[in-house]
């Protein structure tokens, strides 16, 4: 039986190996009675055991460094129905664990499925996939179930800041540009003053029509005074 075949089921206590996936949900087995059933996606998750994740003090580490260290270390596992006395084994096991975050049920959970995974005799180990995945990101820290995809979103991160990284000599260059349009529409305004200053002149030209119109009546006074003579 390999590691990275089993599956965790929200709703269902135990470990199950995924025996073939479905459109609608996938056909398991589960590794404390060794029955074999379908178990609808539409009502339960799944979540392989090499996807998950917990947090420590500093980066989080996959649930299989965990189960090597526990597997590695000689001291007795506690009863899971003692929460104090599983906090304790963990403190002394794994003390790297961040405990304000990792709740006592997932404790709980790690317990219970290395006792399942010892029982089975079952190889805790990575498949090559996921050992890259583990070496070649730096994840945000989890506690309990974390799926592979979600592990790129650093990765996608990382492509933000370098896009952001390339848009930012675009800005410069736009200020650049703004600048250069600042001064452009100086310019334009300098070249605009002689304009404003022949605004001035129509008022000017309209009172040389008007002056042109007044000029009519006289020298029509005038012919009335011939007319007269």
């Amino acid at each position: 039986m390999e590691y990275n075949k089993l599956i965790a089921v929200t709703g269902l206590p135990g470990l199950f190996e995924l025996i073939a996936s479905k459109n609608d949900g996938a056909i398991v087995r589960s590794l404390d009675d060794k029955t074999t059933k379908f178990v609808s996606s539409r009502v339960h998750s799944f979540s392989h055991l090499e996807t998950i994740e917990v947090y420590t003090n500093q980066e989080n580490v996959n649930l299989a460094t965990v189960f090597q260290t526990m597997k590695a270390d000689k001291t007795a596992l506690p009863d899971i129905k003692d929460g104090a006395a599983i906090k304790k084994y963990f403190e002394k096991v794994y003390p790297e664990m961040d405990f304000e975050r990792v709740f006592a049920s997932d404790m709980k959970k790690m317990v219970r499925w290395f006792q399942i995974l010892d029982q089975n005799k079952v190889e805790i180990k990575l498949s090559e996939i996921a050992e890259e995945e583990v070496t070649g990101q730096s994840e945000e820290a989890a506690a309990g179930e974390k799926p592979v995809a979600e592990k790129k979103k650093p990765a996608k991160k990382a492509e933000e800041e370098k896009t952001d990284a390339k848009k930012a000599p675009a800005k410069k260059t736009a200020a650049k540009k703004t600048g250069g349009a600042m001064k452009d529409a100086g310019t334009a305004r300098d070249e605009a003053a002689p304009k404003k200053s022949a605004a001035p002149k129509e008022p000017k030209s309209a009172a040389s029509k008007s002056g042109k119109a007044e000029e009519a009546p006289k020298k029509k006074a005038g012919g009335r005074k011939k007319a007269e003579d």
